[in-house]
């Protein structure tokens, strides 16, 4: 393990010259104020930055950077703070450097099919803005109402539909970034073809914002299928739903998504929207969506899925047959990851393996569970083997659920690894999954990635903590949270 730098502290006359970078209304003291730097929507983790800054351009993060350089001073990019892997915390206090005003679109390019956007720009709001257009930005993470790209940018964020349409890092054309000490480079522009040296751009893609800060960003973007179509599958078996996952690869149908609730999932989202669910009662639950640009070939792919998920064993087959019907099923689906933050403390295990191996992930998480004796919940993007597993405890002191989580979570990570999987699908590492990065990467792997940190942040300011050199987890402070009734 590297040694943790030396930091210094926040004092009077970098707050002084910080202000005098983004003006005083965009530093951010301690106070009130402050808090809401403190953590993001990782558990119940808390960490207090000494100040937060909220520059307005390129220039002005460069200069925050520079700044932090020159006095030895912790930066922690964030962008929305809806992370889940404790990737916005401030674990060495220091600055932190929000791109929440850094919100502009600044340009839809029709004829190139790209949109260029400052980080700090709502996901759903590039989305809605580009399908006004008839074009398609497919990458959706839950949070997509709230997460910005700068954000799923640094984590390569997912979401339902990378099932068939792939990740943030499919749709990274080129970046516009600067380093730990303040220099801005760019990593190419709106070419599809650019092979002008090693590929920065998808280095930066899921670095977390441990090597660079990410100021603009130039995506792709598709055609917006004209037809869409989605049916909800509840199953009387879990075991069952799991085997239409790889019975629908082998029917040579590719979904658009294609999710696994299973029953204690729908539970807590039917207690978080506080109505009941038609189907809820099951087992185990699918939401299969197929789209394209021909309406006939979507509803014979339709009536496909329909006979493959009957013959698999599901209860019913049932088609959003409006685009109401539709909204509300993606609803329960998206709110389950809130609905899940309500119930108890939790860790979630972002786990991913080969979708043919879901089947046998969920038969692993379920017997970890119950030789640990912790409850868990499990839903996500069964389509590509991206498995949401969140493991539950009532404790309320985090000393005790440590001690009797954490068994439990590293035999889900041997189970998922096992089966040729990895400990995050579209997280991220963090600091809450860094201690088990050795699980799924080998000792030379790491090597490199530590050399390449090296290389790009010598002083170690940018993001410390993080991926490589997690902190004692269990000694991270909390707060409580604000729990429900346990659905």
């Amino acid at each position: 393990m590297a040694t943790t730098p030396v930091y210094r502290p926040v004092t009077p006359a970098i707050v002084a010259a910080l202000e005098g970078v983004v003006g005083a209304a965009n530093v951010v003291r301690p106070g009130p104020d402050l808090d809401r730097f403190s953590h993001d929507e990782s558990e119940d983790l808390f960490a207090a930055p000494e100040v937060a800054v909220r520059p307005g351009s390129t220039a002005e993060v460069a200069a925050v950077l520079a700044l932090a350089h020159r006095e030895r001073v912790p930066v922690t990019p964030r962008a929305a703070g809806t992370g889940l892997s404790g990737g916005a915390l401030p674990l060495h206090g220091g600055i932190v450097l929000s791109v929440e005003r850094m919100d502009r679109i600044l340009e839809v390019d029709e004829a190139n099919l790209v949109a260029v956007v400052q980080p700090g720009v709502v996901t759903e709001r590039l989305q809605q803005e580009v399908e006004a257009r008839g074009l398609y930005y497919p990458p959706d993470p839950a949070s997509r109402g709230s997460c910005t790209l700068g954000g799923n940018i640094a984590e390569n964020a997912g979401g339902p539909h990378c099932v068939k349409y792939g990740l943030t890092k499919d749709y990274v054309l080129s970046l516009e970034a600067v380093t730990a000490d303040g220099r801005v480079f760019r990593t190419g522009g709106k070419v599809r073809k650019d092979v002008a040296g090693y590929d920065l751009a998808h280095l930066l893609v899921g670095s977390e914002g441990t090597l660079a800060v990410v100021t603009e960003a130039t995506l792709r973007l598709i055609p917006l299928p004209r037809f869409r179509r989605v049916v909800f599958a509840p199953f009387p078996d879990l075991d069952a739903a799991a085997r239409a996952i790889p019975a629908l690869a082998r029917a040579r149908i590719t979904p658009s998504a294609l999710e696994l609730m299973e029953r204690s999932a729908l539970a807590a989202a039917q207690a978080h929207l506080q109505r009941s669910i038609p189907g809820g009662e099951a087992e185990a639950s699918l939401i299969v969506e197929v789209d394209g640009h021909d309406e006939a070939v979507v509803e014979a792919d339709l009536v496909r899925v329909g006979e493959v998920l009957a013959e698999a064993g599901a209860s019913d087959v049932v088609l959003a047959d409006s685009p109401q019907k539709e909204r509300d099923l993606w609803r329960i689906r998206r709110c389950i990851g809130e609905a899940v933050k309500k119930i108890a403390s939790y860790v979630e295990c972002d786990t991913a393996v080969p979708p043919s191996k879901v089947p046998d992930l969920l038969r692993g998480v379920r017997a970890a569970a119950a030789r640990h004796g912790v409850r868990q919940i499990s839903y996500g993007h069964a389509g590509d083997g991206n498995l949401h597993v969140n493991v539950l405890s009532d404790d309320p002191d985090p000393g005790h659920r440590e001690r009797a989580l954490r068994p439990a979570i590293e035999a889900i990570y041997a189970v998922a690894t096992s089966l040729g999987g990895t400990i995050t699908g579209e997280h991220g590492v963090g600091c809450v999954a860094a201690r088990y990065l050795p699980t799924c990467r080998d000792a030379n792997a790491i090597a490199v990635m530590r050399a390449v940190k090296q290389a790009l942040d010598p002083a170690g300011i940018l993001n410390p903590g993080k991926v490589l050199d997690g902190p004692d987890f269990h000694a991270i402070p909390r707060r409580p949270r604000r729990r429900t009734a346990t659905p």
